[in-house]
C-alpha cells in the first residue's frame, strides 16, 4: 500500500508557492511563512526579554545595599567605579625604595646586555680600536714641486688606484695581468658585501646610542635616589 502512495505521488505536479504579483514588485519579495516564522520567533523574543526586565524592576528592593555602591555611582545609566582617594600614596616609603632600587638593577641590566651586543658586533666587523694610536705612514721624497704635483701614487706603487689604500698584500699591475689571484669574486658579490657591512655599522651605531642612553637615565635614577636619601 504504502509503494502505491509512493506511485502516486510520483505522478503528482510539483507545488510552487506564489510568487509576488508584478504590480505589486515595488514592495519587494512575497514574505513566505518560514519568513514570517522568524520574524515572529525574533519579536516575541524581544518582548519576553523587556517583559523579565520590568519584573526584575519592579520586584527591586529599593533598601537593599552593596558595598560596592559606596566606590561607584551611576553615570548616564552606566555604573562608574569611583576613584579611590589617595591610590597614589597606596605604596609604603619601603616599597617605594625597593621600586626605585629595582629600576636601577632593570637599567643596567639592559645597558649592560647592550654592552655585550656591541662587542659582539664589534667582534664581527673586525673592528679595531684606534683611539689614541697614529696610522702608520709611508713617506716619498721627492727633488722638486713639480714632482710632487705631478706625483701619482698607484703609478708609483705599480698597483690599481682601488688597491692604493691597502697596506698589505698589495698586488702589482704585473701580478695582476699575469696570474689568476685566489680568492677573486664577482662585483655583484663585493657590492652585496659592502651593503650588509654598512647595514651592520648602522646597527652597531644605534646600540652605542641606546647604551649611552641607558646609562644617562642609570645615572639620573641614581641621582634622584641620592637626593631622596639626603633630605631624610
Amino acid at each position: 500500500m504504502s509503494s502505491f502512495r509512493k506511485a502516486l505521488k510520483s505522478q503528482q505536479k510539483n507545488h510552487k508557492e506564489r510568487s509576488q504579483p508584478g504590480f505589486r514588485k515595488h514592495l519587494g519579495h512575497l514574505e513566505k511563512k518560514k519568513d514570517y516564522k522568524l520574524r515572529a520567533d525574533d519579536y516575541h523574543k524581544k518582548q519576553n526579554t523587556l517583559a523579565a526586565l520590568r519584573k526584575k524592576a519592579l520586584d527591586k528592593n529599593p533598601d537593599e545595599f552593596y558595598f560596592k555602591m559606596v566606590s561607584s555611582q551611576l553615570k548616564d545609566g552606566v555604573h562608574v567605579a569611583n576613584k579611590a582617594k589617595g591610590t597614589e600614596e597606596e605604596n609604603t616609603e619601603e616599597q617605594r625604595k625597593v621600586m626605585r632600587t629595582q629600576d636601577i638593577r632593570y637599567v643596567e641590566m639592559k645597558r649592560v646586555a647592550e654592552g655585550k651586543k656591541i662587542e659582539r658586533l664589534k667582534s664581527e666587523l673586525h673592528l679595531l680600536d684606534a683611539d689614541g694610536k697614529e696610522r702608520n705612514g709611508h713617506t716619498f721624497y721627492m727633488n722638486s714641486k713639480q714632482e710632487v704635483a705631478d706625483f701619482d701614487l698607484a703609478s708609483h706603487l705599480d698597483t690599481a688606484p682601488e688597491l692604493v689604500d691597502r697596506v698589505y698584500n698589495r698586488p702589482t699591475l704585473h701580478t695582476l695581468e699575469s696570474q689568476t689571484i685566489q680568492g677573486a669574486v664577482e662585483p655583484q658579490s663585493i657590492m652585496k658585501l659592502a651593503r650588509q657591512r654598512k647595514h651592520q655599522y648602522k646597527i652597531l651605531s644605534q646600540r652605542i646610542d641606546r647604551e649611552k642612553k641607558m646609562f644617562v637615565i642609570g645615572q639620573k635614577i641614581q641621582t634622584r635616589k641620592d637626593l631622596h636619601v639626603s633630605r631624610r
